[in-house]
């Protein structure tokens, strides 16, 4: 069964979602349905700061709400694994305003 959301290629693969409440959460798309709401399995948040490196919250199996997600988007795993995120600073995330 075909969907519109194009997601189907990104099952077991690595992903970055970006909520509208300014969370940044990465883990493995485990699936998904026609409302987008998303199953991630070995998630974790990534929490910003200017001040110190990411944190990195582990959440595990996680779901999150469709009409929650502001942003989907694949993630080089390889890319990803040479950052130092106990040197990153950035500032967190804003809300979404719709």
């Amino acid at each position: 069964m075909a969907t519109e959301t194009g997601l189907e290629s990104l099952v077991d693969q690595q992903i970055s979602v970006i909520t509208n409440d300014g969370r940044n959460i990465v883990g493995v798309l485990k699936g998904f349905d026609q409302a987008t709401n998303l199953i991630l399995d070995e998630s974790h948040e990534r929490v910003y700061s200017t001040k110190e490196g990411v944190q990195q919250i582990v959440l595990g199996l996680y779901i999150i709400r469709g009409d929650n997600i502001s942003i989907i988007g694949e993630l080089d795993e390889e890319l990803d694994s040479q950052l130092d995120f106990s040197e990153l600073r950035a500032h967190p995330l804003k809300p979404v305003i719709h």
